[in-house]
């Protein structure tokens, strides 16, 4: 039975190890090691039409093999994978596929190579309009592994059926090569096709969060192969902490998508039965979509009517997720002044579309990254260095700060607050993002936000409770804070860092790992 194996770097490995130490301590002192497992999403790629200029460069698919790279969220000891070919009208072939552990730029640990089967058999073709999931296997593996899937082609139609936003990449080797170790020699292409989804088996006790977005949550702006979109950092976070070692993550952004209509891709109205209901053990949904919708309102008129259609949408989303026994979060459309999207009305239609979203009780609970990331000076823009030139993205410090910021106990049975641990003080003034890296060795960042001028206390203890550290203190103007701080003289471990400020006080765990 093929295991984790080490994949370059010795600090994920280790990081991987704690979590699953973690997890089994967890599990037995819960009483829920021994009650069984449950298929889990634990990746996923939402499928469409790839467009023309994204289609494989040459020698192409047809009669050739394709490794594609993926990053788990959480780990299980069997997985199954998902293909689809639902946008093409031909039939596609697979002569054979493989699923082995990633050693990096596009080699694989030949130890763990596996050949899938469908329905017993090694090849498959897979009609038009269609999907399927390979028969499961056993194949144990940790979070946020690296795995590569292998597909040795057949017949290849020439409208594909993919997810053009990857920011990973993939290698085109020549033949039937399914089993090679290394891609020397490969033609690299920035883009995955047919894979759609990785479903884990796991503990009873293990289920995952499913995020309904664009190209902010697919990951624009993102570094190529460095895995830090915002549900990215979100997952390392959620695994690094004992109440959520977990909880699966599920990115099913796509780039230039719609609500309502138009746009790149289904439309996520018409894609949230497959994309986010479909996904095995959904139990929490994250709603993050509408800001293309927002972008083409350009007049009072419009800005009124596009409002009211995406609330009806999110109120049938609610109703969906309700129905389905999962919870759903309501992310607030983030500032895009200084983007084309931009203007008086368009403006107007987002603060009516996040009020709603804020408004208690429409969702199950808000997720503030309008408040996270809008510039204080001027809440329209979103504030440096946290966005790209286009002032609709962000770049990898906004990633960094959405992902930390989302709060751990959406996805427990604690009382939610969305964005920060509040005990005191005014709604929304203050936020404690996630520090990033986590874990970390030996220096790690701590962003904080305060929304009026207070004394601040930030302060980092160990785990017996020991105060070791003084971050930051004094009286602030508002505004967004970062500090640094460094474990050089600290054994690994986990530590707490706590802010207090004008009544509240807000606390997160970090991971040292040396």
């Amino acid at each position: 039975m093929p295991t984790f194996s080490v994949a370059g770097n010795v600090s994920r490995m280790l990081f991987c190890c704690i979590i699953a130490l973690l997890g089994v301590l967890t599990a037995r002192s819960t009483g829920w090691a021994g009650t069984g497992s449950h298929w889990v999403g634990t990746w996923y790629a939402a499928p469409q039409l790839v467009e023309t200029g994204n289609n494989p460069p040459a020698p192409g698919l047809a009669n050739n093999t394709l490794r594609q790279i993926v990053r788990i969220s959480i780990g299980g000891d069997s997985l199954r994978v998902r293909f689809s070919n639902e946008f093409s009208t031909a039939a596609v072939t697979f002569q054979t596929v493989h699923i082995a552990l990633s050693k990096g730029a596009g080699s694989i640990d030949t130890t763990s190579d596996r050949a899938l089967t469908f329905g017993g058999k090694s090849g498959v073709t897979i009609a038009g309009g269609g999907a399927l999931t390979s028969d499961p296997i056993a194949f144990t593996v940790l979070p946020r592994t690296d795995l590569a899937i292998t597909i040795a082609y057949g017949t290849s139609p020439a409208g594909i059926t993919g997810h053009p936003g990857s920011r990973t990449t993939s290698y085109i080797l020549t033949g039937n090569v399914v089993a090679k170790g290394d891609v020397a020699g490969a033609v690299t292409t920035d883009h995955w096709y047919n894979i759609q989804g990785i479903d884990v088996l796991a503990p009873s006790s293990a289920a995952c969060v499913a995020i309904l977005g664009n190209s902010i949550t697919d990951g624009r702006g993102s570094t190529t192969n460095g895995q830090n979109r915002w549900p990215d950092v979100m997952s390392v976070s959620l695994l690094a902490d004992s109440a959520t070692w977990n909880v699966g993550v599920i990115n099913t952004g796509i780039g230039g998508n719609c609500v309502l209509s138009g746009g790149l891709g289904p439309t996520g109205v018409s894609r949230f039965d497959r994309d986010i209901l479909g996904q095995q053990g959904v139990r929490w949904v994250i709603v993050f979509e509408g800001v293309n919708d927002i972008g083409a309102v350009n007049s009072s008129r419009a800005a009124t009517a596009t409002a009211t259609s995406l609330i009806a949408a999110y109120q049938q989303f609610v109703t969906k997720a309700h129905a389905n026994g999962s919870k759903i979060y309501g992310a607030t459309i983030m500032p895009f002044n200084g983007n084309g999207y931009f203007n008086q009305y368009s403006e107007q239609c987002r603060s009516t579309v996040n009020q709603w979203i804020r408004t208690a009780g429409n969702f199950d609970a808000c997720i503030d990254f309008d408040h996270v990331m809008r510039d204080p000076a001027d809440t329209t823009r979103m504030f440096l260095p946290a966005y790209q030139n286009d002032g609709l993205h962000p770049d990898t410090v906004g990633y960094k700060l959405m992902g930390g910021s989302v709060d751990h106990a959406l996805f427990t049975d604690a009382a939610p607050t969305g964005m920060r641990d509040t005990k005191g003080g005014s709604p929304g003034s203050f936020i404690l993002s996630q520090n990033y890296p986590n874990p970390f060795n030996p220096v790690t960042t701590i962003s904080y936000g305060i929304g009026v001028r207070t004394n601040v206390s930030l302060v980092v203890f160990d785990s017996l409770g020991r105060r070791i550290a003084d971050l930051d203190r004094g009286m602030k103007e508002p505004g967004r804070y970062t500090v640094r701080f460094d474990g050089a003289g600290y054994p690994t471990g986990f530590y707490v860092y706590r802010l207090t400020a004008d009544g509240y006080t807000g606390s997160r765990s970090m991971l040292l790992l040396k």
